[in-house]
C-alpha cells in the first residue's frame, strides 16, 4: 500500500521546478523577480509577455520590435475565419477559442521545437482575434476587420470588440488585466500544459489542453460566476441581505478565497482601484458598490478576502465586455504563461508521470460470463 499524500487535490505538494513566478510567498505574487503590484503600475502586457517568454525585460528596441511582431500577427487565415463561422452563437467561448488554436495548429503547425517561438507568438497575437472574429459574426453578423493601428493588445481587443478606438482608461485598465493574468505559478491549467509539454507534443496541443483546464468552472470563469451573482442587485442593502442569506443556506460566494493565498490575492487591491475608477466615470456605479458591499460581508461574516477574480467583474462590465467574453479574455493573457512553462518543461524534461493511491479491491475472483448475476 503505497502512502497517502496530504493535501486533497495535490494541495502543497512541490510538483517540480520553475523560475516564472513565485505565488503566495509573503503573500505576494511576482514574475521572475518582479512583483505584480509594480508591473502593473509600470509595465505593459507587451513588457510582461516578454520577460516571461525571452526572461528578460525588453529594452526600448526590443519592446518596439516585438509590438511591431505581435501587431503583424493579429490578422487570421480565411480558413479560420471560416471555421470560426461555422460555429454557432450558442457555443461557449471558451470551446470557440480550442477550436480556433487547433485548427490554427493545422495551418500553421509548429514542427520542430526550434520553431516555438514563432508559434507562441503567433498565438499571443491571435488569441483576442479568434474569440472576437466569432462572436461579432455569430452575435451580431458582422464580418469584422481585424487589422487597426491599435499599439497594445488591451487596445486591439478593445478596437475589434467595439468597432471603434477605446479611451485611455479602457486601454490601460485592460492592459493591467492582461498583467495581472498572465502567469500564476502551477495552477491546474498551467500544470495541465506542463504535462502535455513533458509528452514532447506540439505546443498548440498543449494550449488546447489548457484551455480545456481552464474552461472548467472551478478553475476560470468565476469573474463571470460573479457577474452573474452582482449584477441583478441595485443597492448595498440589497447585496448585503442576499449574500447572507447565501451564507446562511451554506452556498458558495464565487469570488472569494484562493487554494494558495491565506490572507489576501495581491492581484484584488489593484483590479479593484481600477473598477472603482470606472465606476465613478459611469452614469450608474451602483455595480461596484455592490461588489464592495459583498466583500464587506464576505470579510466580516466569513473572514474571506476577494481574489483576482471578483473585481474584474465590474471592470469588464463598464468596458462593455459581455460576460461569456469575461474567461477568454484570461486566455489572451494567460497563454503567455502557459507557454512559458512549457518552453521551460522543453529545455529540462522529464515526462510528468505520478503514482496514484490504490483504493479498490486487492484481489478478485474471475467468473465466467454465464454465471454473473
Amino acid at each position: 500500500m503505497t502512502k497517502k499524500l496530504e493535501g486533497a487535490g495535490l494541495r502543497g505538494q512541490v510538483a517540480g521546478e520553475t523560475s516564472l513566478s513565485t505565488v503566495g510567498q509573503i503573500e505576494g505574487l511576482a514574475y521572475r523577480g518582479h512583483k505584480i503590484e509594480l508591473l502593473a503600475e509600470k509595465s505593459t502586457f507587451e513588457e510582461v509577455a516578454y520577460l516571461l517568454i525571452y526572461d528578460k525585460l525588453p529594452n526600448l528596441q526590443e519592446l518596439d520590435d516585438y509590438k511591431k511582431l505581435l501587431k503583424s500577427h493579429r490578422d487570421l487565415p480565411v480558413e479560420l475565419k471560416e471555421v470560426l463561422q461555422k460555429i454557432p452563437a450558442t457555443a461557449h467561448p471558451m470551446d470557440v477559442m480550442r477550436t480556433g488554436t487547433s485548427m490554427l495548429g493545422n495551418l500553421e503547425p509548429e514542427g520542430e521545437f526550434s520553431n516555438q517561438l514563432n508559434s507562441i507568438n503567433r498565438m499571443i497575437a491571435t488569441m483576442p482575434s479568434i474569440v472576437t472574429y466569432w462572436y461579432k459574426y455569430s452575435h451580431e453578423g458582422l464580418d469584422i476587420n481585424l487589422v487597426n493601428d491599435e499599439e497594445s493588445m488591451a487596445g486591439h481587443f478593445l478596437h475589434i470588440l467595439h468597432g471603434k478606438t477605446p479611451s485611455d482608461l479602457h486601454r490601460k485598465v485592460m492592459d493591467v488585466s492582461l498583467i495581472l493574468y498572465a502567469e500564476h505559478e502551477f495552477n491546474a491549467s498551467t500544470f495541465t500544459a506542463r504535462v502535455c509539454a513533458s509528452t514532447m507534443s506540439d505546443i498548440h496541443s498543449c494550449v488546447v489542453a489548457a484551455i480545456g483546464s481552464l474552461r472548467g468552472p472551478l478553475h476560470g470563469g468565476a469573474n463571470e460566476k460573479a457577474m452573474e451573482l452582482i449584477e441583478n442587485w441595485r443597492s448595498k442593502d440589497e447585496a448585503k441581505s442576499n449574500v447572507l442569506e447565501m451564507l446562511n443556506k451554506k452556498e458558495k460566494i464565487m469570488g472569494f478565497g484562493h487554494a494558495v493565498y491565506s490572507i489576501r490575492d495581491p492581484r484584488n487591491a489593484v483590479i479593484k482601484e481600477y473598477a472603482k475608477q470606472l465606476s465613478e466615470l459611469d452614469d450608474d456605479n451602483t455595480l461596484y458598490l455592490v461588489a464592495d458591499e459583498v466583500e464587506k460581508v464576505m470579510a466580516d461574516e466569513k473572514n474571506m478576502f476577494a481574489n483576482a477574480d471578483f473585481f474584474h467583474a465590474p471592470a469588464y462590465f463598464y468596458m462593455g465586455i459581455p460576460t461569456k467574453l469575461f474567461t477568454p479574455i484570461f486566455v489572451m493573457s494567460r497563454v503567455s504563461g502557459w507557454t512559458a512553462h512549457c518552453m521551460e518543461q522543453r529545455a529540462n524534461n522529464r515526462i510528468i508521470r505520478p503514482s496514484a493511491e490504490y483504493t479498490g479491491v486487492e484481489s478478485s475472483d474471475w467468473i465466467d460470463i454465464a454465471d454473473r448475476s
